[in-house]
């Protein structure tokens, strides 16, 4: 077993603050991206380039065998103004984006000296991937097109990281579509036009209409409204109103279900005066590995070397949900342990993260054996 040295720890850190220091907001990682491009020169990779989303590609070179792609996103959901200082304790590193995702890019761009330490060459290439439009909206159109340009080669597997959740494996992507609904009138004065259709009374009452749907509690199955915007003044009777709303499931039948109720019970609000349309944001499609799969056994086995014995096998929406949808063998590990994850109060435990990075190098040892 290669052992992981602090030297190594520190070095990950030092680099974890310098991507954090770089703003990437989703659709706005290009900055970020040049970064880790020439981090990944400079470390010695192969083969490194970018596509049109601003993914990027290295390599460690094996032996032959199918290739192991292990990716970490480079999108942030703060946005360009976001004051980014880091405060550092002894074990602690404060920071928006320090463990979600910035540790994890660190990773790819360090894990080749650890690595080169391996008793002998991979069997395979083992091809890092930072790639974009993970967050929000994105709608994980970085790992897509990941995913789409290897496929040729037929990866073993995709090891996606986070720096989060140590003790927890993602094995279930949960599925999700997102829609805007948006209601327009007439409108009118608030007194001289009363009684015109309202668009935001009418926007309420669809939005009572969802929420009081019921949802199956397994497969876990969910709806959130969370945004609702209209209106131009408080004696205005409102010509336009919407809302967003986010569906989930880690079930792809139930959340097709899901999304042809809520469009039956929006189109039964329509009548005269009143227009609704819906607008679709995004899909995260649903997906997962048995949890008896042989990569799930390795890793099993891997996190009781390291003392993690009470590994929990979870369901969550990562960039892993895309392999996972075209039953590719994945899983996402978190690197270390960290709180107030999309806060600007965010912050990672150091002293774990030596473990979670010897989980790693012992999967990519012994990843080509199963």
């Amino acid at each position: 077993m290669i052992s992981v040295q602090p030297s190594d720890v520190d070095r990950i850190l030092d680099e974890a603050i310098r991507v954090q220091q770089i703003p990437a907001p989703t659709f706005q990682e290009k900055q970020r991206s040049d970064y880790v491009c020439q981090r990944f020169v400079k470390s010695g990779l192969a083969r490194v380039t970018q596509d049109r989303l601003f993914n990027v590609y290295g390599r460690i070179p094996g032996q032959g065998a199918p290739p192991v792609v292990v990716s970490a996103h480079l999108d942030t959901v703060f946005d360009l103004q976001t004051d980014l200082t880091i405060k550092q304790e002894p074990h602690r590193i404060h920071g928006p984006g320090i463990g979600d995702n910035s540790l994890s890019v660190a990773v790819l761009i360090c894990l080749k000296q650890i690595v080169d330490r391996f008793p002998e060459q991979p069997r395979g290439d083992i091809i890092l991937v930072a790639n974009a439009r993970e967050e929000g909206l994105g709608n994980l159109a970085g790992i897509k097109a990941v995913v789409e340009r290897l496929a040729p080669e037929h990866p073993k597997a995709y090891l996606v990281l986070e720096g989060a959740d140590q003790d927890r494996l993602y094995i279930r992507g949960v599925g999700s579509q997102r829609f805007k609904v948006t209601v327009t009138t007439k409108g009118g004065h608030s007194w001289s036009d009363f009684g015109q259709p309202n668009a935001i009374h009418h926007l309420a009452r669809v939005a009572a209409a969802l929420a009081d749907l019921t949802l199956p509690e397994d497969p876990k199955t969910t709806l959130n409204i969370g945004m609702i915007q209209g209106g131009r003044s408080v004696n205005t009777i409102a010509d336009s109103a919407s809302l967003l709303l986010d569906l989930r499931s880690v079930d792809e039948q139930c959340l097709k279900t899901l999304v042809n109720e809520v469009a039956h019970r929006i189109d039964t609000f329509a009548c005269d005066g009143v227009h609704l349309s819906r607008e679709d944001m995004g899909s995260r499609p649903a997906g997962e590995i048995d949890p008896d799969a042989p990569l799930i056994r390795l890793c099993k086995r891997i996190y009781a070397d390291h003392g993690i014995t009470d590994l929990k096998l979870k369901a969550g929406s990562t960039d892993a949900n895309i392999p996972f949808s075209k039953h590719i063998p994945a899983v996402c590990l978190g690197l270390t342990y960290s709180e107030n994850a999309h806060l600007e109060s965010e912050f990672i435990e150091t002293e774990p993260l030596g473990t979670g990075i010897s989980i790693l190098a012992q999967l990519l040892q012994q990843i080509w054996k199963i």
